[in-house]
This record gives C-alpha cells, sequence and structure tokens, in this order.
C-alpha cells in the first residue's frame, strides 16, 4: 500500500472497478477495498474443479445475462471478456392445484405461451383470449392494487404466471402489493422466446469474475479485500483525494434518518449426479407448492464448453426480506423508501470529496450495463471529455 491515493474506491464490483480502471488509466492512484473475500461484487463467478463438474462457471450471486441495446457499452466490456451467443429463454412451471399436475410455459410471455394456455395459434387469436378475459374480469375504474391491475390484464396469464410469482419474491399478498408493481405485463405477440429485446446479449465465456480482474489490474490500483469501509477509515493512516462509495447510502451516514428497506435472495447449492437436471439455465416455479422462485442450472450459461460434465450444479433462489448480516440486493422503490432516499441523496450531494455510485450507493436498481455506464457517465463529470 501507498501512503497516498486519489481515490479510496469502496465496493470492487462493477461500478467501483469500472471507475478505477478509467482514473488509472488517466495516472489517478486508488486503493479499492470490499468487505467480501472476492473482487467482483455480485456477479463474481467461480469455475469448479470438482470431480464431474469440471468447468462449469457457477454464478456464486444468482444468474447474470449481459444485455445491452447499446454498442458502444458493449464493445466496452468486449475488451475485458469474449462473449458466447447464449440467449436468455427461460420457462416457468405452474402447479396446477385442479390436475395436481405441473404445467411448463414458455417466457417471456409470447405466441409459445398463448397457445399452451389458450389454444392460441395466431396472434388475432391469442388477443381475442386476452380480451375475453378483461371483459369479463369485472373490474372497472383504476386498479387499486396489483391483484386487480393482473386481473384487468388478463385472468390466466395473472393467476399462473404472476400472482403467486410475485407475492413469493415480495412475501405479500398481491392484494397488498400497489398495481404499480407491474405496470404492465408485456405481452409479445410473436413466437419469440428471446427474453430480452436488446440487440446485444450473451455470457463472457469464463465468467464475469476476468472482467473486474482485468480492470483491476493495473500499477495505479491496489485492492484489500475482507476491508470494512467504517472500521478501515477508523483505522488507516493513509490519505486519501476522494472516495467513491459504492456501499449502502444510509449506512454511510450511519442510518441517522433511517433505514432504506431491500429485498434480498438466497441460495441453496446442490449437485445431481446427471449432466442435466432441468435442461435449460432458467426455471421459474410460479407457484406457492415450491418454496423458491426459481432453479437456475449454471452449464446451461456456457454448455458449449460444459455439455460433457457427467454432474451438474443446481442452485435454488429464495426471496426474503433483508437484515444487517444478509446482501441487500434490490431497493424498495415504494412512496415510503423514495421519500427517505431523497433525504440522504441531500446530504450525499452535499459530501464535496465523495461520489456515490452503484446499485447501493444510489438505490436504484441497475443492470449490469447501467451500471457500466452509470460508472462512465462519474468519469466523464469527474475528469470531463
Amino acid at each position: 500500500m501507498r501512503t497516498q491515493y486519489d481515490y479510496l474506491i469502496v465496493g470492487a464490483g462493477l461500478f467501483g472497478a469500472t471507475f478505477a480502471f478509467e482514473a488509472a488509466k488517466r495516472g489517478k492512484t486508488c486503493l479499492v477495498i470490499d468487505k467480501r473475500p472476492h473482487i467482483a461484487g455480485n456477479v463474481y463467478t467461480k469455475t469448479l474443479t470438482q470431480e464431474g463438474l469440471e468447468g462449469i462457471c457457477q454464478h456464486i450471486y444468482g444468474a447474470h445475462i449481459f444485455h445491452t441495446h447499446d454498442k458502444a457499452i458493449w464493445d466496452y466490456v468486449s475488451q475485458f471478456c469474449e462473449f458466447n451467443n447464449y440467449i436468455n429463454s427461460p420457462v416457468a412451471i405452474y402447479h396446477n392445484p385442479e390436475t395436481d399436475e405441473d404445467e411448463l410455459y414458455n417466457l417471456p410471455f409470447n405466441m409459445n405461451t398463448f397457445y399452451q394456455l389458450f389454444g392460441a395459434k395466431t396472434p388475432a387469436e391469442a388477443k381475442a383470449a386476452i380480451q375475453r378475459e378483461i371483459d369479463e374480469c369485472g373490474i372497472t375504474g383504476e386498479p387499486k392494487n396489483l391483484e386487480e391491475q393482473g386481473m384487468r390484464l388478463s385472468k390466466t396469464v395473472f393467476t399462473k404466471l404472476v400472482k403467486e410469482y410475485t407475492e413469493k419474491q415480495w412475501q405479500r399478498d398481491c392484494k397488498d402489493l400497489p398495481a404499480s408493481t407491474i405496470r404492465r405485463l408485456p405481452f409479445r405477440f410473436r413466437f419469440d422466446n428471446n427474453y430480452f429485446n436488446d440487440r446485444y446479449q450473451g455470457i463472457p465465456i469464463g465468467g464475469y469474475t476476468q472482467i473486474v480482474e482485468k480492470m483491476l489490474r493495473h500499477e495505479n490500483i491496489d485492492v484489500l479485500l475482507q476491508t470494512e469501509y467504517s472500521d478501515f477509515v477508523k483505522c488507516t493512516d493513509t490519505q486519501f483525494g476522494k472516495t467513491v462509495y459504492t456501499g449502502q447510502v444510509d449506512a454511510f451516514f450511519g442510518y441517522k434518518l433511517g433505514r432504506l428497506d431491500w429485498r434480498t435472495v438466497y441460495f441453496e447449492d446442490e449437485v445431481h449426479d446427471t449432466d442435466s437436471f432441468q435442461g435449460n439455465a432458467v426455471v421459474n416455479y410460479t407457484s406457492h407448492d415450491r418454496p423458491w422462485t426459481r432453479i437456475i442450472e449454471h452449464k446451461f450459461f456456457e454448455i458449449e464448453r460444459c455439455a460433457d460434465t457427467p454432474r451438474t450444479i443446481i442452485s435454488k433462489e429464495y426471496s426474503t426480506e433483508w437484515h444487517e448480516g444478509l446482501d441487500p440486493y434490490y431497493p424498495v422503490n415504494d412512496e415510503k423508501n423514495t421519500a427517505l432516499y431523497r433525504q440522504y441523496k441531500a446530504l450525499a450531494d452535499a459530501q464535496e470529496n465523495v461520489i456515490f455510485g452503484g446499485r447501493l450507493g444510489l438505490y436504484q436498481y441497475y443492470d449490469m450495463d447501467d451500471c457500466i455506464m452509470a460508472a462512465l457517465d462519474a468519469v466523464k463529470q469527474e475528469f470531463g471529455g
């Protein structure tokens, strides 16, 4: 470690690493710290070496599929990795209580889904079936909650593919969730299982960790892991010009205005002695009979590298409220938390030598491309050009 750095960067995820990389290129010295024992934040991936699983790249913090409509961002990230041609095409399993059997549907909601639900073979037939349900729902006026919003869009789609899945995600009845939670259901009236509309998408061959490794591999950058920011600043004699903070914004201010709410997820991993557990990278479970929201089978993110492994590893994903000791994932952007964040943002804006960024620092849901774009915007604001 040096005795002085231009920047202390708190968090070795995509925002912090991108800022450090760009600052180092401009001759600035950076110390990057992270409380976890590894870099790359929630995009951290690990290549497995266990017998029968060799070469499978496990997404430790859940499925991450890079997608963007912005060619400049795609090209920027491509300097650190080579992408495969993965297309995200999840499926959903709904347990029908009337038949006591599982039903399987394609996602996103497209003509394959509407054929499975309604027997519709053309867009006109699908639209007619959906319109009949809208006419029959009997709900008039502005929807009062998520349940009414969903029923107004399609009772069958909502009941089988949205309602219980959303309740598992939020651990609340849909009648107690605002209609804005699903402002609209994106119906796609063509046979197209590609989940994203973005022009560019894929998985880095060999995983995401390499991207951050290459960003931080610079003579002007030092890295300290397993280092908590609040503890570090109390005991260090090192001098810093500015701080780039990507931790929880309310924690930075000692929760002086109260705590922001977050949702989080956790995972249960299982190894199976079969070459394929579910035949797809992501399968959503949309009914309450299973407590998990989805199952990820990691080998299918890079099946061209892992097709021949005799074993497979899956991760069952569960949603829960965040509390101290868990990793926060998703901001709860309801009226109460939005108002509280505005107060914290006012405090943050008044910090002359602190740049707040990332999902936690800005209390905003970011896809990976959004996060990198936000970091590059912060670099422009800091250095110009």
